[in-house]
């Protein structure tokens, strides 16, 4: 009896392969609470039973958004499974990732802190 060796960095394939599926999918979701959400990453369990999906959001309520996302979680995850060949499609657990956010606050404290140096430079 042979047995089954692990395909090396699979789980991370499969989580490349749902964020891009997922792009796709949520173009044909009709929720107006769901406005332009980008996929920015996608964790899938070592079981492959869950997905965690960090989106963001440009403009609109990130707490509706996530609401709405979790709501079309069933939805979404049908549509994977016509798309993946895989043996088991993760429940999708969505997250808003506020990562950007945080670049932006922090590109605006460098900024200050820059003008500040400047000043007593000066």
């Amino acid at each position: 009896m042979r047995h089954k060796r692990s395909i090396p960095n699979r789980a991370f394939r499969v989580a490349d392969q749902i964020q891009r599926d997922l792009a796709a999918l949520l173009r044909e979701l009709k929720d107006p609470r769901i406005g332009l959400v980008t996929i920015n990453s996608v964790e899938v369990s070592p079981d492959y039973a869950h997905a965690k999906v960090w989106f963001s959001q440009l403009g609109g309520d990130a707490a509706d958004c996530e609401r709405a996302l979790n709501e079309a979680a069933g939805f979404l995850r049908n549509g994977l499974f016509k798309r993946l060949a895989i043996h088991t499609v993760p429940t999708l657990h969505f997250h808003f990732d506020r990562s950007t956010e945080r670049a932006a606050d922090l590109s605006t404290l460098i900024a200050k802190a820059n003008a500040t140096r400047a000043k007593d430079d000066a």
